[in-house]
């Protein structure tokens, strides 16, 4: 059978742990609780990890993770540790600290545990293997715990900020009652090409749009995928009863297309977004009355 790679949430799982040895580690931690970390928070400083954070910061934090961490080998659950390993990440990682930091202070804090444990029992070598015997499994896997904690957040800052960038680099503008503005620039792939295709029929119905102008001035260069699908996004906004105007089709676009042999016929086409628009404002039966014209009979 296949291992689970999601992370372990109960120290009870180890079965080679020896909790009755733990009982005796974690009363002599609590007991040396000021010294181990203050000699913690000393090793990180020299390692020069968490730099982006200041000392008290990084005291006040070594001290949560360090009462968390022996609760954990007291209690045989790395729950509580866990959901502080997301909570600490959340608000560390918009600081600037990487992953190797965070993994790094953790091993750290194994090994400060384990000199201390040398130090208590080297006088009876016999229970020294077995203290650590029971120490070094539940130590690495709160280890792994914390690390995976710390990547998953990670994981989800970046996809929430490459969805911001997306949104920002995408938006859909809307100028005139019924009447949507999409500029796109720099490269559009298939997956950003997707992405717009949601962001643009999502925007249709929300603003019952009737019209919607793409403009590409911005977008450097196209190929035959995206070009299919850009056919594809107008399909679908015309099965919403959204005309699409494409503009900016600069010459090497529009020669690429040709090469492909892209159909665009079905596309309405201008060749920059002011003329889009004007075509647009005709779709919606605007009138433009330009500055200094008078207006003309309404009856008319």
């Amino acid at each position: 059978m296949a291992q689970s790679d999601a992370p372990v949430t109960s120290l009870a799982q180890a079965p080679e742990i020896d909790f009755s040895l733990l009982r005796e580690l974690v009363a002599h931690l609590r007991e040396r609780r000021a010294h181990l970390r203050e000699e913690w928070v000393r090793r990180i400083t020299e390692a020069q990890l968490l730099a982006a954070m200041t000392s008290d910061e990084i005291f006040s934090e070594v001290t949560a993770v360090y009462d968390n961490y022996v609760d954990a080998l007291e209690t045989g659950s790395v729950e509580t540790l866990q959901a502080y390993a997301r909570d600490l990440s959340e608000r560390i990682i918009p600081r600037g600290v990487e992953t190797h930091e965070v993994l790094g202070i953790v091993l750290l804090l194994r090994d400060v545990l384990a000199r201390s444990l040398f130090e208590k029992y080297q006088a009876d070598p016999d229970l020294l293997n077995r203290i650590l015997d029971a120490y070094e499994p539940a130590a690495n896997r709160i280890a792994v715990t914390v690390g995976v904690s710390f990547v998953e957040e990670r994981e989800r800052v970046i996809r929430q900020q490459q969805e911001a960038i997306r949104e920002l680099s995408t938006p859909v503008l809307q100028v005139r009652e019924r009447l949507l503005i999409l500029p796109i620039i720099g490269v559009l792939d298939s997956l950003r090409a997707r992405q717009l295709t949601e962001q643009l029929l999502t925007a249709i119905r929300r603003n019952r749009a009737r019209v919607v102008v793409i403009d590409i001035t911005g977008v450097p260069a196209i190929d035959l995928t995206v070009a299919n699908h850009l056919l594809q996004t107008v399909k679908a906004c015309g099965l919403m009863g959204a005309d699409v105007i494409v503009t900016g089709l600069s010459s090497e676009i529009a020669q690429t297309l040709v090469t492909l042999g892209v159909e665009l016929g079905s596309i309405r086409t201008t060749g920059d977004l002011q003329g889009g628009i004007e075509e647009a404002e005709r779709l919606l039966a605007y009138e433009v009355i330009r500055a200094g014209e008078p207006e003309r009979n309404p009856e008319r």
